[in-house]
């Protein structure tokens, strides 16, 4: 304990030998990020709905009703309508009369599997581009930027038409018609990055020792780009997880019978006067999800760098 004007003054973990310990940039945001309560509420949220995904089955078990089975007998009313919310079905039914709380269970597997599987895939595609326009420069630069004005210019609905009307309505063409279009946003933001790190004296150093150009891209560079990367891609799930609902709610996403919350909700449109729990239950999931997640990408994104949304707004123009 050391006194400053007669007042006391603690030491961080150094005291004992006089000096403070240095801390990483990464476990200055960790700190950063542990200190926001909407965050970590967030992630807490998060969490439980991903739980609620890996666990339907057990879902349907305690319910004791299965995704796909109607219940014409018990789950609709005389008039052939849902019926609403009850101790036997806790959601209400659809107009099939199938347990609605069973379905958004098993909804958001598909809704998590496209928005993760989706985005990993976009930041790959991204990340090899971005890197390899801003390292190289040059020819390469120029073409692989304008690959990215062209794509980011493309209609994407048009594009997804076009593909589910050769190949069907499917998991894997929702993925790759939202994989096709996402990745030029992160390409983009990482060139950025990547150009103003190309001349920095560690660089120059590898090149003088003789080390290869990916060695140099993926091995000093790369992490110097993590975390705008990192940022974007937690803002991006959200993002992928609404267009995937789009696309089921226009049919051109997961075939029925299999349970999306856009394609529930597309069931729902006429009904909505006479069975709200139809709408609301399958909307409210989807808004609370993707509300989740954006409010863990703003978090994460404050803790990087307070500033750092300069860097997502620069994957939207030059």
């Amino acid at each position: 304990m050391s006194t400053t004007e007669g007042a006391p003054v603690d030491l961080e973990d150094g005291e004992a030998g006089g000096s403070i310990e240095g801390r990483s940039p990464w476990r200055l945001a960790w700190e950063r990020l542990r200190r926001d309560r909407v965050a970590i509420v967030s992630f807490v949220i998060i969490v439980i709905i991903i739980l609620v995904a890996i666990l339907a089955p057990l879902v349907a078990s305690i319910t004791g009703h299965g995704v796909d089975t109607q219940y014409r007998a018990n789950g609709l009313t005389p008039d052939g309508l849902p019926k609403p919310p009850s101790g036997e079905f806790l959601f209400g039914t659809d107009d099939l009369g199938r347990d609605i709380l069973v379905r958004i269970a098993y909804g958001a597997r598909i809704s998590l599997l496209v928005g993760v599987v989706a985005t990993l895939i976009t930041v790959g595609i991204g990340v090899i581009v971005g890197l390899a326009a801003g390292y190289f420069g040059g020819v390469v630069d120029t073409i692989l930027a304008r690959l990215v004005d062209v794509v980011l210019s493309f209609p994407f609905l048009l594009f997804a038409i076009a593909l589910v009307s050769i190949t069907g309505p499917s998991l894997k063409v929702a993925i790759i018609a939202i994989s096709a279009f996402s990745w030029a946003s992160v390409a983009r933001i990482v060139r950025g990055q990547v150009l103003s790190l190309r001349e920095r004296e560690f660089v120059q150093a590898a090149r003088s020792l003789g080390a290869s150009d990916s060695r140099i891209m993926f091995v000093d560079v790369l992490p110097n780009v993590l975390a705008p990367v990192i940022v974007y891609t937690t803002l991006l799930i959200p993002t992928v997880i609404v267009v995937e609902a789009t696309l089921s709610f226009l049919g051109l996403g997961v075939p029925p019978p299999t349970p999306t919350w856009g394609g529930m909700l597309n069931e729902a449109i006429s009904y909505y006067q006479v069975a709200w729990w139809f709408i609301v239950f399958p909307g409210a999931a989807l808004v609370i999800t993707t509300l989740a997640f954006n409010l863990l990408g703003d978090g994460v994104r404050d803790a990087f760098d307070p500033g750092s949304d300069r860097l997502i707004n620069a994957g939207k123009g030059d």
